[in-house]
């Protein structure tokens, strides 16, 4: 770990700038959006969508922009980019323009991602490659907790935020170009097509389709949702972080009962338990669906970090359960189609939530979109439980924590780490079984 943070500190520090500004231009726009009387909530809803087509659509187009022209160059024309659509979102305040900025924002950031995760992949050895990724994801994480808090320290109807995460972002390439190392040759596996990946785990593809709509809905409208709900700046901010923050205090134990239990089983519980929190979180309302109790927020904030606790986990739940089925050689081609599963359905999750949110249904839609993705989830996994016996715990891969923002890069590292620690896992069988082997020969060679 100290090892990790000694020769890569610059670049997670760099990182977690740019997780915070990331963060903070995701809400931000959702609060001011709120506010504004041309943005319904199904017009911010296509809005919201833009920036993950983008960024799949970044995915897509970066390795080649890097086999054109290098790191460097991609690098620098993205951050200039990003940097300057930050600016112009307080500029135009326009619906029409704020679709284009937010695609823009994701495919840069997607690009951005790509690039910085190919130099800490390079940086790392086959030693501490999984502390390395598990630190970067931490820093994402925390990079976005504390993006939320950062709503508060000025006025969304103003310019200020929006000066301020185009300073943010600019501040963490200067770490992250001045630390590097020389750019890396840009190579990955040669993916499985997305037929062979969906007949080898049907699970894993259709529930990484759906956690991606999940998971776009949260991010992409959990801001508009709390700010057409009534909720103040400050309250907004604490929404979000509960909803993030659960992430951090639940992937490693969820992680540790995945290698210990039937995956499908923990699959199955988390998702319709998550399902549930929505539920639970929609009839608190005060729309149509939902007046029995009336709008309470000590009902939100608690649903929220149970749906955040749960729903991204899940995630590398269902990547752990991908990989029963796959052979080592497999496991790193398989991430990318993964991630474009995953990213596919993130495109719809906010346009449905808008529509959702302004038919008669109202602002519980938020909630109950998210609850019946997850609750298809989790009767999905309960049909797959009869098609396909049950994988012996003792044969299943080992969970590696992994987020729903990755980019193929770092899933396919995540996966090498898997792939690294079953070869390590194998080996040291290899050495029980070659130890015990002498050891019930020796008394015979004694006796001889």
């Amino acid at each position: 770990m100290f090892d990790v943070m000694r020769n890569m500190w610059a670049l997670f520090l760099g990182m977690l700038l740019l997780m915070v500004g990331n963060a903070l231009q995701g809400s931000l726009i959702g609060v001011r959006a709120a506010s504004e009387p041309s943005f319904t909530t199904e017009i911010f809803g296509y809005v919201s969508a833009a920036y993950f087509a983008g960024f799949l659509g970044g995915s897509q187009v970066t390795p080649y922009l890097l086999r054109r022209v290098g790191h460097v160059r991609v690098f620098a024309a993205l951050a200039s980019l990003v940097s300057a659509a930050f600016i112009i979102y307080a500029a135009i305040v326009d619906p029409w323009v704020w679709f284009v900025l937010r695609f823009i924002v994701g495919f840069c950031f997607s690009g951005i991602y790509i690039v910085s995760e190919s130099w800490i992949n390079d940086g790392s050895s086959n030693e501490n490659r999984g502390t390395a990724l598990s630190t970067y994801m931490f820093f994402q994480m925390f990079g976005i907790v504390v993006g939320q808090q950062l709503l508060n320290v000025g006025d969304p109807e103003g310019y200020e935020l929006f000066v301020l995460i185009s300073v943010l972002v600019s501040i963490s390439f200067a770490p992250i170009l001045l630390s590097v190392s020389p750019a890396p040759l840009y190579e990955t596996a040669r993916p499985m097509t997305l037929r062979q990946l969906l007949d080898a785990s049907p699970l894993g593809s259709v529930g990484s389709f759906l956690l991606g709509a999940v998971f776009s809905a949260m991010f992409g409208m959990g801001a508009i949702y709390a700010g057409r709900s009534g909720l103040s700046v400050a309250e907004i901010s604490i929404f979000l972080t509960v909803m993030y923050g659960g992430a951090m205090l639940t992937q490693v134990p969820l992680g540790w009962l995945s290698d210990r239990m039937d995956r499908r089983q923990l699959i199955v519980l988390v998702a319709l338990s998550g399902g549930i929190a929505c539920v639970w979180a929609a009839t608190s309302g005060t729309t149509v669906l939902g007046t029995l109790y009336g709008f309470d927020i000590y009902v939100i904030y608690p649903a929220a970090a149970v749906l955040g606790g749960l729903a991204n986990p899940l995630y590398g739940l269902l990547i752990a359960h991908t990989n029963d089925f796959l052979e080592h050689d497999q496991m790193a081609s398989a991430s990318g189609g993964i991630v474009f599963f995953n990213g596919v359905g993130a495109m719809g999750g906010p346009v449905i939530v808008g529509y959702l949110m302004e038919s008669q249904i109202g602002n519980a839609g938020f909630w109950i979109f998210i609850a019946a993705m997850m609750g298809f989830i989790g009767a999905y996994g309960i049909f797959r439980m009869t098609q396909r016996p049950t994988i012996d715990v003792a044969d299943t891969s080992p969970f590696q924590v992994v987020t729903p923002r990755l980019t193929p890069v770092a899933a396919e590292i995540s996966q090498e780490v898997v792939i690294e620690q079953m070869e390590e896992a194998a080996q040291d069988d290899d050495d029980e079984d070659t130890q015990s082997d002498k050891s019930q020969d020796a008394p015979f060679v004694a006796d001889r």
